[in-house]
């Protein structure tokens, strides 16, 4: 016997691997109308908590719900935590954004209210510099790492990551040694200014 899933089973099943979050666009995809997600909030069965996105309360919540909203909020599939959040996020660091930092591609413009919480970054990344963690996207350290040299992360805060993540397999020794190198030269740069 074939099983019927209710709207809300389908939006479940969909938060449950994003911190108890989905989009509109997402719903839609699974065959929800989109007219169905106001209703469902409006009877208190869902949580509108931005433009386009709603939490299934049935989903727990984690410690990391305000970084999976973060990525959702950007709207597009190839946001990712990045720069000072994702240094903190990998542990490597005593920094504590006071901003969510999200990296977009280029091309791509986030048209949603409510970004005063979140630093935008631009950058077309391949594939292989994006992983998860927790289930939500994020840079690979060694480019976490190269984004927060770039964008000026004060150098103790820098050293301390590459300290921490040396010898682990997200920093692989060559990389390592490249960042020191980066890190250095800006330092030096700064010095002469």
């Amino acid at each position: 016997m074939n099983e019927v899933l209710t709207y809300l089973e389908r939006l479940r099943e969909i938060a449950l691997d994003q911190h108890g979050f989905v989009t509109t666009a997402q719903a839609f995809d699974e065959g929800i109308p989109r007219v169905e997600l106001p209703k469902m909030a409006k009877r208190g069965r869902i949580e509108r908590v931005s433009q386009g996105i709603y939490r299934v309360p049935q989903v727990p919540s984690t410690g990391h719900d305000n970084l999976a909203l973060a990525v959702l909020w950007a709207g597009i599939d190839e946001a990712c935590l990045s720069h000072d959040t994702a240094l903190a996020a990998w542990g490597v660091s005593d920094i504590n954004p006071n901003r969510i930092h999200l990296t977009i591609p280029h091309s791509h413009r986030v048209r949603r209210a409510g970004g005063d919480r979140y630093v935008i970054h631009r950058r077309d990344l391949e594939p292989d510099e994006r992983t998860w963690w927790e289930g939500i996207p994020i840079t690979r350290l060694p480019v976490t790492i190269e984004d927060c040299i770039e964008s000026g992360v004060p150098t103790y805060l820098v050293r301390q990551a590459l300290e921490r993540g040396a010898g682990t397999s997200r920093l692989p020794d060559a990389a390592r040694d490249r960042l020191v190198a980066m890190l250095d030269a800006r330092d030096a740069e700064g010095q002469r200014s």
